[in-house]
């Protein structure tokens, strides 16, 4: 049985190649606490806007490494033996297969990059 979360995930792509992408009305027109859009495909990879505030669960990618980078706000990622503290202009790769927990301690804008075929609520 599938685990159900209470976050609002759109995998579909909002934009095709060659449409602007509109970052700051997506931030003020979202009212969701962890909420993420697929914005475009690169290539085999999909670039996401997520606007989080609060945690997410304890998961991990098997086949997938993630890209998160942090636009506003403060996004930290527990990792088993530390966390990983992100503010604005920064960015980390978490490693395919490693146990991870991301949460914002306040409503965070974020862009993620990783493959189209990701579960991203883990495997």
């Amino acid at each position: 049985m599938e685990t159900k979360y209470n976050y609002v995930t759109k995998l579909d792509i909002k934009y095709p190649h060659l449409e602007k992408i509109d970052v700051p009305e997506m931030v003020r027109e979202c009212t969701d606490k962890w909420w993420n859009q697929t914005l475009t495909k690169v290539n085999d990879s999909v670039v996401r806007l997520g606007i989080v505030e609060g945690e997410y669960h304890w998961h991990k990618h098997e086949k997938d490494d993630e890209f998160f980078f942090v636009l506003e706000g403060q996004f930290l990622i527990d990792l088993e033996d530390r966390t990983i503290e992100l503010n604005p202009g920064e960015g980390v790769t978490i490693t395919k297969g490693l146990m991870h927990r991301p949460r914002a301690p306040k409503k965070t804008v974020i862009m993620m990059v990783e493959t189209s075929i990701i579960q991203p609520t883990g495997d």
